[in-house]
């Protein structure tokens, strides 16, 4: 009885709330001095960071990657197993670039490292031999950032690759690592879509586009090189095969007529000088056999080869100007006064509670 009576006295009844509020309000009434300290100290903060903050540029390229099979290939793949030839073995779709996976690929360091050592600007490179990654560091100040631990100076990115200190390797590291968590982007806009979008978002507009342009050059270059590498290599041995047995054929063809002119008339009843006319006739007929075959599969492979490519089909292209996503100057000092505002209403409440409660 007692528990029921005492939770029955801390009851707060609607007449207490309100005569509450009326004294919290009689309380901000009195310190609205103090409320709109804290928004005039907020808007011109707002201010401040919408005038200092650098917009940043934002560079996107769209694209449909296309998925090529071996469906448009029905009525050669039905021939092809009429003569006893598997198009599956000449080449095949593979499942490298799929889905998720080239989105991996733009995020990978051995894209990204390509791409930060290409030119800054193919047009003017000769004159200033600018590379992705010297721009990337003068615009970001990291040779200021990081003065105490590399020696810029000293670096040379031009070399090749091979020929890199391991300083140079750990700020090229370190410099993939900022691109893919502040400046990189690779998204599908719909899930259910073949098209992806890449974007770099920058402070500098000329890097972004470049940057953004050299690094899907960078992964459709390496993606057809691949795509393609397995047809390519089919289609260079069926032509080396090919060149040498048209070779052996003609040289046949040659030996039979030297000995035809030789023997222009033969004897037909002396059979022994008859043997070497006819051994060379088989081997033109072997020779002319194989070279056949082998041509019907370097077509089919140069069919599967030019099925492969191209496998990436641009939609859109960065253009300037750039998108550019920047604090206004009004959405600056609205944010930031009712962000104060909030702070403020808080701070008085948290003030007015320690002088009335804690305060002795």
């Amino acid at each position: 009885m007692g528990e029921n009576r005492h939770i029955l006295d801390d009851k707060i009844t609607l007449k207490e709330l309100v005569h509450r509020l009326q004294n919290w309000l009689t309380i901000y009434k009195k310190r609205w001095k103090t409320l709109v300290a804290f928004v005039l100290i907020g808007a011109v903060l707002g201010a401040l960071v919408s005038i200092l903050k650098k917009p940043v540029y934002h560079a996107d390229t769209t694209f449909v990657l296309e998925q090529s099979d071996m469906g448009g290939m029905g009525n050669i793949s039905g021939l092809a197993s009429m003569l006893g030839i598997n198009l599956g073995s000449i080449g095949g779709e593979s499942g490298l670039f799929k889905g998720d996976n080239i989105m991996e690929l733009y995020k990978s360091e051995s894209m990204l490292t390509k791409t930060l050592l290409r030119p800054f600007d193919p047009i003017s490179t000769e004159r200033s031999g600018k590379l992705l990654i010297e721009r990337y560091i003068s615009f970001n100040e990291l040779d200021k950032k990081w003065e105490d631990e590399v020696d810029f100076s000293s670096l040379d990115f031009t070399l090749p690759r091979s020929s890199f200190s391991i300083q140079q390797d750990s700020v090229l590291k370190e410099v993939v690592k900022e691109i893919k968590k502040r400046n990189l982007s690779v998204e599908k806009p719909d899930r259910k879509l073949n098209i992806i979008k890449v974007t770099v978002a920058s402070k500098d507009q000329a890097f972004s586009k470049s940057f953004n342009e050299s690094l899907v050059a960078t992964v459709n270059d390496f993606y057809l090189k691949a795509k393609t590498k397995k047809t390519a290599e089919n289609v260079s041995v069926l032509q080396h095969q090919s060149d040498s047995v048209r070779k052996v054929l003609d040289a046949k063809i040659k030996a039979l007529a030297i000995f035809q002119d030789r023997v222009p008339n033969p004897n037909p009843l002396l059979k022994e000088g008859m043997v070497n006319s006819k051994s060379i006739q088989i081997d033109i007929q072997a020779s002319a056999a194989v070279y056949e075959e082998i041509v019907k599969n370097l077509e089919i492979a140069k069919i599967n080869d030019r099925n492969n490519t191209p496998l990436i089909q641009i939609i859109d292209q960065p253009r300037y100007p750039l998108e550019i996503a920047e604090i206004k100057l009004t959405v600056g000092i609205v944010f930031g006064a009712f962000l104060f505002f909030i702070v403020g209403f808080v701070w008085i409440y948290l003030n007015t509670l320690y002088i009335t409660h804690l305060k002795p």
